[in-house]
């Protein structure tokens, strides 16, 4: 049986802080699903899917590594993937207080679906897509931040092209 593992988010935009959690999961699952979430809370920088179509761009060597969306509950869109596992990423304690009232609640509503945690290689433990947005607004150098196609996506975003 293949394991499937989905990594939800709203990556507006991907960051090497995701692409980090990705390819560490890729060391324990057969494939990961990047689920895009459509979260009407957010007002992304960038569409549904534009987001998509960069973390494909970033990852159009893995195939192992599928990239979709989904809206509602994301234990419904687990269970429609017939994937087991939820991962997510940790920063800092500040957001495992959060993840983990999200997690229980998954387990409560989804039995059998685990939250897997994955704490942040050191070098990205301060990163967040609203950082980088920011240091890029700014015409700062986002290099060690953000691949080179999210690079480019957020400088033409920004009219720094």
């Amino acid at each position: 049986m293949k394991k499937i593992a989905v990594y939800p988010g709203s990556f507006d935009p991907i960051t090497y802080g995701h692409v980090d959690i990705i390819n560490r999961g890729l060391k324990i699952f057969d494939q990961v699903v990047v689920a895009v979430a459509a979260n009407s809370q957010k007002n992304p920088l960038f569409s549904i899917d534009e987001r998509v179509a960069l973390i494909r761009d970033v990852f159009r060597e893995e195939p192992r590594v599928v990239v979709d969306t989904f809206s509602g509950l994301l234990i419904d869109y687990v269970s429609s993937r017939r994937a087991h596992v939820i991962i997510r990423g940790l920063r800092a304690i500040s957001d495992f207080e959060y993840e983990f009232q999200i997690a229980q609640m998954n387990s409560t509503i989804g039995q059998g679906v685990e939250t897997l945690f994955m704490m942040t290689s050191l070098q990205y433990g301060y990163l967040s897509s609203s950082i980088v947005k920011e240091v890029c607004l700014l015409n700062g150098n986002i290099d060690r931040f953000v691949p080179p196609e999210v690079k480019a996506a957020l400088r033409a975003k920004f009219g720094l092209e």
